[in-house]
């Protein structure tokens, strides 16, 4: 491995010089920076990362907080924190996943070990009482999510009431009066309260009495199990249903199984609309699904710079960030029948 010596021989500058391009702990020339970057690339020089969180009293290390309970990490889960990942990288941190109790009861050894810089926090609750943990510690966060009231907090998030009104939009337009909203049972849960969920079924009470529409709401258990059980219960609910809204991607399979099984085609009899999920989920699917499709790779990106700026100090600003879903219209959804 190369020393700090050769890479100071290699771009003809003293060993300070190079510590301080290193450690980042004393201005150096815009070139000479160059010069010594370059050198360090050509010979494979890998600073040490101990010595320079000890030498600015910061690790440069992020981490991405992801409750332990259930099987919560979806592909669109994956796009955030892959993009955020790769966005940390391009700025100069590294982003790590890190999972935490949904109480946050083990968040004090995180921060106050000095492990990480700051956090993004996933998988937000109305009630969060991770974000009063965070905040009483006073590091640094943003969230991807929202609380009940998050007028005073960073964050970025699906505009979950603008999706539901543009998933109303596009079934109403192809002559669909009666509804269905199939979200995930988190009753008894650590996840109960859980604020995508919360939002999304308001926003569909709401739309539906707004626009006099049928709307039916139930709620799925785990897998494809639970989407069949969910079917079953929504038919039950209103038998005349003809437009299925769906957000819990691992019982999608089992929702178009359960029409099939009390004799709905999808989409000549029913059709199917997945929500807040992502292209790969929906081709993994017969028929292909209609997708409002999560802006996963651009909510991670805006959520490792919303803290990024926190950190290096270049943003006063509150980031506030919300982005629709955006619709992919493939076979599961057509005209209502006649």
């Amino acid at each position: 491995m190369a020393t700090m010596q050769q890479v100071a021989d290699r771009a003809g500058v003293s060993i300070a010089t190079v510590s301080f391009v290193v450690n980042g702990t004393k201005y150096v020339t815009p070139g000479t920076t160059a010069r010594v970057k370059t050198a360090m690339r050509e010979l494979k020089f890998r600073g040490n990362v101990v010595a320079r969180a000890l030498a600015s009293r910061r690790t440069r290390i992020i981490a991405l907080l992801f409750p332990t309970t259930g099987n919560r990490f979806s592909p669109t889960t994956s796009q955030f924190f892959m993009s955020a990942a790769e966005r940390a990288s391009e700025r100069g941190y590294h982003l790590v996943l890190w999972p935490v109790d949904p109480a946050g009861d083990d968040l004090d050894d995180l921060v106050s070990g000095g492990l990480v810089d700051g956090v993004i926090l996933m998988e937000v609750r109305m009630d969060d009482p991770r974000v009063a943990v965070l905040t009483d510690l006073g590091v640094p966060f943003t969230l991807i999510g929202r609380t009940r009231d998050s007028s005073g907090l960073p964050f970025v998030d699906i505009d979950f009431e603008t999706t539901i009104e543009d998933s109303l939009d596009h079934l109403e337009a192809l002559g669909h009066r009666r509804f269905g909203l199939v979200l995930e049972d988190l009753d008894g849960t650590p996840m109960a309260g859980y604020a995508p969920h919360l939002r999304v079924e308001s926003t569909f009470r709401r739309a539906v009495v707004e626009r006099g529409l049928a709307g039916a709401v139930v709620t799925a258990g785990p897998g494809s199990d639970g989407g069949r059980q969910a079917t079953s219960d929504l038919l039950a609910a209103d038998p005349d249903v003809t437009a299925v809204l769906v957000m819990k991607d691992d019982s999608t399979a089992g929702v178009l199984v359960g029409l099939y099984t009390a004799g709905r085609r999808v989409p000549e009899d029913v059709s199917v609309l997945s929500i807040a999920s992502s292209e790969a989920n929906a081709d993994q699917h017969y028929p292909r699904l209609s997708t409002m499709v999560a802006p996963g790779q651009e909510l991670g990106i805006r959520a490792a710079d919303a803290l990024i700026e926190q950190l290096d100090g270049t943003s006063d600003d509150l980031p506030h960030f919300l982005l629709p879903c955006t619709l992919r219209s493939a076979e599961s959804t057509a005209p209502a029948p006649a």
